[in-house]
């Protein structure tokens, strides 16, 4: 009786488990397009997705220097970064990837975005306008975030040459 207990245990663990992994890779595979209405900060974008609602996107691998926190004043390269991200997204059509969380405290979706077919989030990273932030679960692009990150820092690029 025990033991038959024991392997129903297991199963019934092994098969949440299973079921989590597949839920997890299936919102990772569930990539809507939106386009971009406006940049709020550098790591943080207000998108129109085509039945016209609209949807606020914390961009998930980065952080860039606060411009909007009302506790803090605004820090060195914040407005660099909130005036990249406005000129380069605005406008723009971009995928959105979540990953395991995919809302975070502030109702904000969490989500990687693709621009032109390209991780975004890379490019923050590689011209020095953020720092990479991974705040788990969310790590799917955490190894390659981090070299980009690091290539930054060894050019002194934006706010590692600056700040």
């Amino acid at each position: 009786m025990a033991l038959t207990r024991a392997v129903v245990v297991v199963t019934v663990l092994a098969a949440a488990s299973v079921a989590g992994w597949w839920s997890g890779q299936a919102r990772r595979t569930a990539n809507p397009e939106a386009r971009v209405v406006r940049a709020v900060d550098g790591d943080t974008i207000v998108v129109a997705f085509a039945d016209g609602h609209t949807d606020t996107v914390r961009i998930l691998g980065v952080d860039t220097p606060e411009t909007h926190d009302p506790r803090k004043p605004v820090q060195c390269f914040g407005p660099e970064a909130a005036a990249y991200t406005a000129r380069r997204l605005t406008g723009k059509v971009v995928r959105l990837e979540s990953d395991v969380e995919t809302r975070d405290r502030y109702g904000r979706r969490l989500a990687y975005v693709y621009v032109g077919g390209h991780l975004y989030e890379e490019e923050l990273l590689r011209l020095g306008y953020a720092r990479l932030l991974v705040i788990q679960p969310n790590a799917a692009h955490a190894r390659p975030l981090l070299a980009d990150e690091l290539a930054a820092r060894r050019g002194r690029r934006g706010l590692w040459g600056t700040c």
